[in-house]
């Protein structure tokens, strides 16, 4: 945010661009000129403001900083390598210098150069200086090396208290490195220094639920959407929880609280409708896996379980329905064909069944239920030779009873 003498130079400047004309500024003028410009995105004007400080003070380290950061914005790597090189051998002792280097560094990839670069610009520093502190943590995240990386994060969190994203970040690493208690033992110090923080609530809960325990997690949960009650992963963790519980009618007024304040969403549809099956209420599933489908077509597993429904009903026309239309959503699952095809053998549509099968086999599905659904449709048709050469092929994947069963019983029919 400019200053009322910022916002002056930065008019000033603005000013000389449209009238074409030539001001003097003061080199820390210049520096807060380029500095908004490259933080809002506005490079061809950082550009000219760097050509125009130059120009008045071509020796300073700060403007040349200025113009191998946005160089490196602009993936102009090798020419701000060559700058922050020259820089290097005439201010080693410039932190930014070797911050600039490990971004390059980063870029190309080389990670445990940057991170050398990094340490190399920490010590320099008299304080600990969050944006080193930062990316060295995220360098640490690249190679995998979650314990140092953690180290950074906290050091981050020490200078910036409440950026959730820093917690979000030092918790990653514990899960990461799966040291669950760890991280619970952490949130409740956290929390101690803070305990109206409502992310960290919901991270405790997150902990303790990984754990299974569940009464704990679901008590974190509820202070976290005590303490800001528009919390939409508030609400969902709990709803989740409370699923564990088997307390489901909970759990769906808690899906529901976080559609009402947000987006509804295709996962929150679904647990309501997986809710309202365990407390065996079908037409109300139905009614909200139908939701979660509306909001993600390709939602497989609720396609799939309006299909159980209806068969366990022995409503097959309803099953047979909801599989084609499900085939129509991705003609590519051949999930879909293979509860379609079963479907269809079911109602005797043996000519559409075994067209179904032979998809999921083209669709590399081998599962036995494809093989013996086949195979059972040539035994009704009286097709024994397709049936045989069938189950011939199953053997090679499934030498079982089921198969050897059928066989025989084909072969049996062969010889009449």
């Amino acid at each position: 945010m400019f200053n009322m003498e910022e916002n002056f130079a930065l008019s000033r400047f603005e000013s000389m661009l449209r009238t074409n004309s030539v001001y003097f500024f003061d080199s820390s003028e210049f520096e807060e000129i380029i500095q908004h410009y490259i933080d809002t995105g506005k490079f061809s004007r950082a550009k000219k403001a760097i050509s125009l400080g130059l120009q008045q003070y071509p020796n300073l380290i700060s403007l040349k900083l200025l113009d191998a950061e946005l160089l490196i914005l602009e993936n102009h790597i090798e020419k701000a390598f060559g700058i922050l090189t020259e820089l290097q051998h005439m201010e080693p002792k410039n932190e930014e210098i070797y911050y600039l280097l490990a971004q390059i560094f980063s870029k190309k990839e080389d990670h445990q150069q940057a991170i050398q670069l990094l340490l190399k610009a920490n010590d320099i520093c008299e304080e600990d200086d969050f944006d080193i502190l930062l990316m060295l943590g995220m360098e640490y995240l690249f190679v995998e090396q979650f314990q140092s990386a953690r180290i950074q994060f906290k050091k981050c969190l020490a200078i910036e208290n409440d950026d959730y994203s820093i917690l979000y970040n030092i918790i990653y690493c514990y899960e990461m490195e799966k040291l669950y208690e760890d991280a619970i033992i952490f949130l409740q110090k956290y929390i101690d220094e803070d305990p109206y923080n409502e992310v960290a609530w919901h991270q405790l809960g997150r902990q303790f639920f990984t754990l299974k325990r569940y009464k704990e997690a679901l008590e974190a949960f509820d202070y976290s959407v005590l303490i800001d009650e528009h919390f939409v992963g508030g609400y969902l963790e709990k709803a989740k929880t409370l699923e564990e519980l088997h307390r489901y009618k909970e759990a769906i007024e808690n899906y529901k609280t976080s559609i009402s304040l947000d987006d509804p969403t295709a996962f929150a549809y679904y647990r309501i409708a997986s809710c309202y099956k365990q407390l065996d209420e079908l037409n109300l599933a139905i009614l909200y896996y139908g939701k979660a489908i509306y909001e993600d077509p390709s939602l497989e597993k609720a396609w799939l379980a309006i299909i159980s429904i209806y068969s366990s009903q022995d409503k097959l026309e309803e099953a047979l329905d909801t599989a084609s239309k499900a085939i129509d959503s991705n003609e590519r699952n051949p999930l879909f064909w293979r509860k379609y095809g079963t479907l269809l053998l079911k109602v005797n549509q043996l000519e559409k069944s075994v067209d179904a099968f032979k998809n999921c086999i083209l669709l590399k599905d081998f599962d036995i239920e494809v093989w013996t659904g086949l195979s059972d449709c040539f035994i009704k048709s009286y097709a024994y030779k397709e049936a045989e050469e069938i189950l011939l092929q199953a053997i090679k994947f499934f030498d079982t009873t089921e198969i050897q069963e059928r066989l025989a019983l084909v072969r049996s029919k062969l010889k009449r």
